[in-house]
């Protein structure tokens, strides 16, 4: 079994009364993992002390005399400057400047012994007793890491940091997943869901025939914006300021709403069909081909490859790329391949050779699993049989088809 692994961002409410003893924890915490980076430092690699092991037998006995924290809140705090020591020496050497950690914020990081979840509130040792902190959780969870991970039960809770800013109290959580990693004989064999991604028309189609989102409506709400933030600007005033805010983070609160819609749509579609993989196009390629395309487009394209790698990475699904160029011009008939500029024609493909008939982004989409499939081939991975997703089943690179049982 693979673990996957997510943090969420929690806000807690603890009382007034107990603040004091949260925040001589926090305090103490710094002045503990601060002990232990000064042992450990050195600006010589190999004088440098990385090991937990030795910073332990050297540091804790003191930090318990000097201290009220419980052994587990000294052991979370020694790994904490652990961790910092170690990127140190990797920093030194690779003959890059750093300096030896310092710890000022306020972080203490809660572990099994020192931190119980509960449906409504969490308790966290401090220097006194524990306190009993309540979750604020948003109203509306949808299509928030809430809804995905907060209340499954496949998703555990372990370790957390708890931070304060503005005196506010935020606890990080890490929930867990087990998932299934991919077998050999997928790994092998395996079955590629194309995405293509687009400026106007569908946000997303893929090769078995989804459409999904609405880039049109994205930008036209993206050009709203814009034009309300420019009259705004243009006011000058500290009202006007506030509500370029407001304004900002519903329009950032919405697009993304939208994104999590198309890139579940994805997910959706490479679960149900089996696939072991979801193929894109190259960004970094794809802005040299759409010239027009604006940061915002890049962002949104940039946002729903990294939301569809990470909800794939729960299902054992991986995420590749490959080289765009002529995906919208070639005929992805497997017997065909034919490629011509004037195959397109806005949103219909006719293919010049075979009269193959499809919408382009479809056709396009189909193209981009081609291509990994492909890739596998030449690369001599061995996946001989891998096949690409199509609308009413799979087809290898024989061109072999063979029919989905609904």
């Amino acid at each position: 079994m693979a673990e996957v692994v997510r943090n969420i961002q929690v806000k807690l409410t603890i009382p007034e009364s107990r603040h004091s003893d949260v925040d001589q924890t926090f305090e103490e915490f710094r002045q503990a993992a601060q002990h232990v980076a000064d042992y450990g430092w050195s600006d010589d690699p190999d004088h440098l002390v990385k090991a937990k092991n030795q910073l332990h037998k050297v540091t804790y006995t003191d930090v318990r005399e000097q201290t009220t924290l419980q052994s587990s809140l000294v052991q979370s705090a020694r790994n904490l400057a652990a961790d910092a020591l170690s990127n140190c020496k990797d920093l030194l050497e690779a003959d890059k400047n750093t300096s030896k950690p310092e710890f000022r914020g306020s972080v203490i990081v809660y572990n099994g012994r020192t931190i119980t979840y509960n449906d409504d509130h969490v308790t966290l040792a401090t220097t006194g007793d524990r306190v009993k902190a309540e979750y604020v959780l948003p109203h509306d969870d949808e299509h928030t890491p809430f809804e995905e991970y907060w209340n499954e039960d496949d998703w555990e809770k372990r370790e957390a940091t708890l931070h304060k800013r503005d005196g506010e109290y935020y606890l990080h959580v890490t929930v867990e997943k087990a998932v299934d990693p991919l077998t050999d004989k997928q790994t092998e064999n395996g079955v590629v869901l194309g995405v293509d991604l687009n400026v106007d028309g569908y946000l997303a189609v893929t090769s078995t025939g989804a459409f999904l989102g609405n880039a049109d409506e994205l930008n036209h709400r993206r050009d709203e914006y814009e034009r309300r933030r420019g009259h705004l600007q243009q006011t000058g005033t500290r009202s006007a300021h506030l509500t370029i805010q407001s304004i900002g983070d519903r329009f950032a609160e919405w697009s993304r709403h939208r994104l999590h819609d198309v890139s579940n749509g994805i997910v959706r579609e490479a679960v149900e069909n089996d696939c072991t993989h979801v193929a894109f196009e190259r960004l970094t390629w794809i802005w040299t081909r759409i010239s027009n395309a604006s940061k915002f487009q890049q962002w949104a394209f940039r946002e729903i490859q990294r939301q569809v790698e990470y909800k794939a990475e729960e299902h054992g699904i991986e995420v590749d790329t490959v080289a765009p160029q002529y995906t919208s011009q070639r005929c992805s008939h497997s017997e065909c391949r034919f490629t011509h500029e004037d195959n397109r024609d806005g949103d219909e493909f006719e293919c010049l050779k075979c009269g193959k008939k499809l919408h382009a982004d479809y056709n396009a989409a189909r193209n981009v699993a081609w291509r990994l499939v492909q890739n596998w081939l030449t690369s001599g991975s061995g996946r001989a049989t891998s096949q690409l997703a199509l609308k009413s089943g799979t087809v290898n690179a024989n061109g072999d088809f063979n029919a989905s049982a609904v």
